[in-house]
């Protein structure tokens, strides 16, 4: 039901310019009444926001309020989310969205247009660029692929080797891979000779094609046209109105070459200068979004939208004035690029109009109220002797309908459970429109009896659809299907419940309200748990599991070295069909000494695991059924014992220095993380609250923190360091290099500028006498955090009162650094920072005896590398190098050798003589390099040519490609860092990594690069590191005498045996050597094809990869993941793949209830139990007692069943009411 049913709030009368809106309590309510008035304007509505997060929170609020109702659209209009004057330009998806916002907008007769009021004040690209700038493509159309390459280029279209951002494009072959801007997904354009023949949209991470379409608009692919006649008229004005230094300016220098630089949408207007005549000055003839809107448009201004626009022209202002100065990059004065208040309000004074006034507002009195409430808060504490009493006070009291509206499934499920023990159990729904439409004192759904039924809603037969979707796609064996995902309550047959007037439903609001007509509330988290209130909602995304990292089979190459862990080590042969018992099956073929063979069911793949410890070529080949593999197994987990036992020693006397605990000042250090300008992810607020934890607790912390560069890792520094400085400890934070600790000296400086805590940093670039009066402060309290190199180890930095060491990238410490490392932190707090940590760290965390957090999320609009192992190619790097540069971007290409770096450098420019190319390394003077360094970082050159000394540089946002010389010289550690100094910004980054002739490169420095190249993900840092291990070997681990071992039984295994014996010691027993036989998961057989046959999907890896995922799902929902995600890929599920699923589902079930093996045939069958089975021996009873014929105990761990069973549906239908006839009632 649309808010159209519903009152309509005041709208301004005939003959009246104004209507005024007295704002609600509640934003949420305000985007109600928005709703409702966008539906009875005849035209669109203009929201004027104060401010970005006010604008995407009005958005959001109205995305779920019209769900499903299509004839109110919102359309957005985002900021550019830059600020004025930015020498850098907007994300790609933001270009995208208000692009795909002007072409609309001018055909938009109903609707509701969002925008912030910084942005309705820029002036935009005028009507007739966009409109003449798109273009349209279609199936059956003649295209020449050179043409069509050349138009989108120059329609600001970027060609890449990989389509994975708007406006990128690629061509291979007879193919066009395209991004239109303002598409939701890319597109895949094939050719038949010239023609088109398909236009299929794809997924551009997986690349797999999604739906057909018969027509794509393309829109321009920027906000500013680079055509030859636009570029020369702007180079022109620079010339000639800013008489800028042509040779020196980059901003010109670029252009020249075609390439746009990074925040060119700055100089905007001058793009769309109108020539007049000679003597007079160009006409501005850029537009406003009023332009776009036409004379039907009806603003409505949000609270505090006046001041709001006051403000950011003052700002605007003044950072003109900060760098109007810039004779190299001249500035347009604010007036060129924006409207200014005063103009704007005239703007609006002469349209019709609603303006919302806060509560504060001098002429509140003659604003009309809009009909809701404010609602009281309405605590939910489960702890509580009464959870819910105020909850369910106003239940009793209220006479309305009440929705409890949650942000997501997950959250769904967590109130009902606290609810549950409330004693309340609200009705579950779809979604708010579900819940709008119910009449009131309805059911949510007709009984039988309540007479002629109402036609579904469009929520009802959308969750329909996908249901049956769903069942459909899970289809396995025996005319069973998985069980779908269940509708929620309220969406399926009728029950006798009473009229439902509570209920609850997965819509994400911002706050809760409570309306006179409709008779409703609204209920969020922020009336049920007021304590959160004042939190910012934030958008959480999936963290990562180490240990399921760690454990991680990956992709085997044949003869590469794995472990079986009944058989030991052998090499690995491929796939083989097998007949077992008649029917085929594939088995993982592994070779042993003497050439023996062992087959594997792919249904076992759980006992396998991939070999690390040392080389392949070094690994151990077991003999099979010989006793070699037990005594390695028996000696290496002896030797954990001892290296468990030592280890805990360690930590024990290490955990007994009492007496540390940091009391956190919350009422400080809360309005101080609130100062961090971005938004945390999942990891980092995890992160950041273990550390915290850690520094209450009395024993001393000794946590590691993992996490790419740039995903956050510093501010869990940040935090920790005000944490420890505010409860009045020194703080000592160690890096390796001069540049890093100027570059957290910055960064520390800035989060603590607003309170009453001293930081400095010991620096190379200070003199003597100013280091030496910085130690006598330190040593006499005087600063709070000091920063520094390994000068921070010298015995002359002596500390007050130390309690908080934080070292940045710990393996670029040497061996006598981290001795006096240790000494250091005998008695403090440690935290360390690391992208990749060495194997020893990780090894050390993952038994559980330093603490690990993993940030493994990437910021927001932050995207993978994209790396490439190539030999040096001219037309390859030229290419590289003009991709960048056209994007207004900057390169790091790295030569490690400093006598040739001179001779590079003249070759480069001779290959791309528009690059300007600076140099860094070592050798140069410590003032040379920062000011190189610097210069870089202003964009005063836009190629840094280095050594390594850029491996822990300061950020270069603007530098997006890299470019490594000779990187089979590099260690793995080294090329992921050396990789993360780009892709810091919201750009697409890539990463070359040059090598001679692959066939003259060592077998460790080939896997170093496989290794780099395939973890192309986002946070790969912690999967790098157990890479590592495998290529040199697991030494350095806790030194070399427990290496034989650990390469004997390899990694995982090691792993797994050390941390069996740490958990046993420190539950006082001594390690049982077998622990864990019965934890391997149960054996399901029924003697059907099981398999995924070859003529269904060909490629080997492609099935070992399959076969390991299914064989390691953990729930059923993964496995209908993966069955979608098949049928996806590869077409309709064979009969063998069906069979496959539901094996895989059945073990799942089996697992949960102990049983060891599950076996039926043809005459019946047997389940052997575990010893200590999850299952009540009356049931066997009971069921053994009621059909004697049937079942019958074979032994204290056997129950047979005698069923004929012919065919494999008997079996499946047999496996599954056993399992039933078991599991806890």
């Amino acid at each position: 039901m649309a808010p159209l049913s519903f009152p309509v709030p005041p709208l301004p009368k005939s003959g009246q310019l104004r209507a005024f809106w007295r704002a609600p309590a509640s934003s949420t309510a305000l985007a109600w009444h928005i709703a409702c008035a966008a539906a009875a304007h005849r035209g669109p509505l203009l929201v004027v926001a104060r401010d970005n997060q006010s604008a995407h929170q009005i958005e959001a609020d109205l995305h779920t309020l019209l769900a499903g109702d299509g004839s109110l659209p919102v359309v957005p209009f985002p900021d550019w989310e830059t600020l004025p004057y930015d020498q850098f330009s907007p994300h790609p998806d933001i270009i995208s969205q208000r692009l795909s916002a002007l072409h609309r907008l001018p055909t938009l007769q109903q609707g509701i247009v969002v925008v912030p009021v910084q942005t309705l004040m820029q002036r935009v690209a005028p009507l007739r660029y966009i409109v003449g700038g798109s273009f349209d493509l279609r199936v059956g159309q003649r295209l020449d692929l050179e043409a069509e390459k050349r138009r989108l280029e120059s329609a600001g279209y970027r060609n890449v080797p990989q389509v994975m951002d708007p406006g990128d494009f690629a061509v291979r072959g007879g193919l066009l891979d395209v991004y239109p801007m303002g598409a939701d997904t890319p597109l895949r354009i094939e050719l038949l000779d010239e023609d088109i023949d398909s236009i299929r949209a794809f997924d551009p991470e997986s690349q797999r094609s999604l739906d057909h379409v018969q027509e794509v608009k393309m829109l321009p692919g920027r906000e500013v046209p680079m055509d030859d006649v636009s570029v020369e008229r702007v180079l022109a004005t620079l010339r000639e109105r800013f008489d800028v230094d042509t040779r020196r300016s980059a901003l010109y220098q670029d252009l020249k070459a075609r390439l746009a630089p990074s925040g060119i949408e700055y100089y905007l207007p001058l793009f769309f200068q109108e020539a007049r005549s000679a003597g007079t000055p160009a006409r501005d003839a850029t537009a406003t979004l009023f332009d776009y809107l036409g004379a039907t448009v009806l603003p409505l201004l949000a609270p505090g939208v006046g001041a709001a626009a006051d403000a950011f022209w003052a700002q605007t202002q003044n950072r003109y004035e900060q760098r109007r100065h810039d004779v190299e990059r001249p500035l347009l004065a604010p007036e060129e690029l924006y409207q200014a208040p005063d103009t704007l309000r005239e703007k609006l004074n002469g349209l019709p109009r609603i303006e919302v006034w806060a509560a504060d507002h001098a002429r509140i009195d003659e604003a009309q109220a809009l009909g809701d409430q404010p609602l009281p808060p309405l605590p939910v504490a489960a702890k509580d002797a009464a959870p819910a009493e105020a909850l369910k006070s106003f239940l009793g009291s209220y006479a309305g309908r009440v929705l409890i509206a949650a942000d997501s499934p997950g959250r769904r499920e967590a109130l009902l459970e606290v609810l549950a023990a409330a004693g309340l159990k609200p009705e579950v729904i779809p979604n708010f429109a579900t819940f709008l439409a119910a009449p009131p004192g309805t059911r949510w759904r007709e009984a039988p009896d309540a007479g002629t039924p109402r036609a579904p809603s469009s929520a009802q037969k959308a969750a329909a659809s996908s249901a049956s979707a769903n069942a459909a796609q899970a289809q396995v064996a025996g005319g069973r299907s998985l069980p779908p995902p269940p509708l929620p309550q309220g969406e399926g047959l009728a029950s006798d419940v009473a009229p439902a007037r509570f209920a609850i439903a997965v819509a994400p609001l911002d706050d809760g309200f409570a309306l006179d007509d409709p008779h409703i509330a609204v209920l969020t988290e922020r009336q049920l748990f007021p304590e959160r209130a004042g939190q910012p909602r934030r958008t959480r995304r999936a963290g990562r599991e180490p240990e399921a990292i760690i454990r991680d089979l990956g992709e085997l190459t044949e003869g590469a070295p794995i472990v079986h862990e009944d058989h030991g080590v052998g090499r690995y042969r491929g796939l083989i069909v097998l007949d077992a018992g008649g029917m085929p099956g594939e088995f993982l073929e592994i070779e042993y000494a003497k050439g023996d063979r062992l087959y594997v069911p792919v249904a076992q793949l759980h006992l396998i695991s991939r070999y690390s410890g040392a080389s392949a070529e070094t690994a151990p080949l077991h003999s099979l059924g010989g006793e070699q593999w037990s005594k390695a197994k028996r000696r290496a987990a002896e030797k954990v014992r001892d290296v468990a036992a030592e280890l805990l020693e360690i930590q024990a006397r290490r955990r007994a220095r009492a007496g540390l605990a940091l009391q956190v000042d919350r009422a400080m250090y809360e309005p101080f993380a609130a100062g961090f300008p971005f938004e945390e992810t999942t990891d980092q607020l995890a992160a950041i609250e273990a550390t915290l934890r850690d520094l209450a607790s009395s024993q001393p912390m000794d946590r590691v923190v993992c996490g790419d560069v740039g995903f956050g890792k510093t501010e869990v520094a940040v935090r920790a360091a005000f944490a420890a400085a505010s409860a009045g400890k020194q703080v000592a934070v160690l890096v390796p290099t001069t540049l890093l600790a100027e570059q957290h000296y910055r960064n520390f400086r800035d989060r603590f500028a607003d309170w009453p805590l001293r930081v400095e940093v010991l620096s190379r670039f200070k003199s003597a006498k100013e280091i030496k009066a910085e130690l006598e402060k330190v040593a006499d309290g005087g600063i709070d955090v000091i920063i520094g190199t390994h000068r921070l180890l010298q015995p002359d930095v002596k500390f007050k009162d130390l309690g908080l060491v934080v070292v940045d990238e710990e393996q670029r410490f040497g061996v006598r650094q981290k001795e006096a490392l240790k000494a250091l932190r005998a008695n403090v707090h440690l935290l360390t920072l690391t992208a990749t940590p060495i194997p020893r760290t990780l090894n050390m965390a993952m038994a559980g005896l330093r603490d690990l957090s993993i940030i493994a999320t990437p910021p927001p609009n932050r995207l993978a590398v994209q790396t490439f192992v190539t030999a040096w190619d001219n037309a390859l790097l030229r290419e590289a190098f003009q991709r960048e540069l056209a994007r207004g971007g900057q390169l790091y290409f790295l030569h490690n050798d400093v006598e040739s770096i001179g001779r590079m450098q003249r070759e480069l420019s001779e290959l791309v003589p528009e690059a300007r190319i600076g140099i860094a390394h070592g050798q140069m003077p410590e003032r040379e390099l920062e000011r190189v360094m610097l210069d870089f970082q202003k964009q005063r050159f836009n190629v840094l040519l280095s050594t390594t000394i850029i491996e822990s540089g300061i950020d270069i946002p603007n530098a997006n490609t890299i470019v490594i010389n000779r990187a089979d010289r590099f260690g793995l550690a080294q090329l992921h860092q050396l990789r993360g100094r780009v892709g810091r910004s919201h750009h697409r980054a890539y990463a070359y990594l040059l090598v001679p002739d692959r066939r003259s490169i060592t077998g460790d420095a080939q896997k170093r690069l496989d290794a780099i190249a395939s973890m192309d993900e986002l946070g790969a840092g912690f999967t790098l590191a157990t890479h590592d291990l495998e290529i040199r070997g697991a030494g350095e681990l806790l030194g070399e005498d427990q290496s034989g071992q650990m390469a004997e039984v390899g990694f995982s295994l090691y792993t797994e045996l050390l941390e069996r014996a740490v958990r046993s010691i420190r539950q006082g027993k001594l390690p049982d050597l077998d622990a864990g036989e019965e934890a391997r998961g149960a054996e399901v057989e029924l003697h059907v094809p099981a398999l995924i046959p070859d003529d269904y999907l060909p490629d080997v890896h492609t099935r070992l990869t399959l076969y390991k995922r299914i064989s390691s799902a953990r729930d059923s929902e993964q496995l209908r993941e993966l069955q979608v995600e098949m049928i996806d890929r590869f077409g309709l599920l064979p009969e063998a793949v069906k069979h496959l699923y539901a094996i895989a589902e059945l073990k799942l079930q089996a697992n949960t209830l102990g049983i060891r093996k599950l076996e039926l045939g043809e005459n019946g069958g047997r389940i052997v139990f575990e010893s200590k089975p999850n299952i009540d021996p009356m049931t066997i009873i009971q069921m053994i007692q009621k059909q004697p014929r049937l079942y019958a105990m074979d032994g204290p761990d056997k129950l047979k069943l005698r069923l004929p069973l012919p065919e494999a549906a008997d079996r499946f239908n047999a496996a599954r009411g056993l399992l039933a006839a078991l599991s806890p009632r």
